[in-house]
């Protein structure tokens, strides 16, 4: 996990790339599909941009640990290589910086039992604000980042203790 002060950003679980990369299975026990990017697609372990030509794995995956309601799985596209390492990124400002995110995304704000607190629409110049904003409520433990046009889980945001 990378540390920032009043939160970090943390990695997609070491579990499930592992077992999409090896077994080949994804977090609803699906086959993964294998690919080569185009170029732009976002990936989730390195936490960047997809190079045209790469190898990647598209798989399903659920940042959430507890069964409910809220728990919900989505596409995600992760590197095929398992030598990428993430990108070095300390703070939600450094993955606007290298063009994680896009123009506008979502932060979901959750509580420890997994349920939603709060939401923002929020853009380049505002995302550190309402990040800090929603890290501030005692109740949230955890931000999930959003693409805002089709909604997929871009990186989950811990509070900083």
């Amino acid at each position: 996990m990378q540390t920032s002060r009043a939160y970090r950003i943390a990695l997609i679980s070491p579990a499930f790339l592992q077992r999409a990369r090896q077994i080949e299975r994804d977090d609803q026990d699906q086959i993964i599909e294998r690919m080569i990017a185009i170029g732009g697609e976002p990936c989730r372990d390195t936490l960047r941009r997809a190079v045209a030509g790469e190898e990647l794995i598209l798989a399903s995956y659920s940042p959430f640990t507890i069964a409910g309601p809220y728990k919900e799985f989505g596409p995600v596209f992760i590197s095929a290589n398992q030598n990428d390492l993430p990108i070095d990124a300390l703070n939600l400002s450094d993955l606007v910086a290298q063009n994680y995110l896009g123009a506008q995304f979502v932060l979901r704000a959750y509580s420890a039992q997994e349920r939603i607190v709060d939401a923002r629409l929020t853009s380049p110049d505002q995302c550190e604000a309402d990040l800090q904003a929603l890290v501030g409520l005692d109740e949230v433990q955890f931000v999930l980042v959003r693409f805002a046009a089709y909604g997929c889980y871009a990186c989950r945001i811990e509070r900083g203790y």
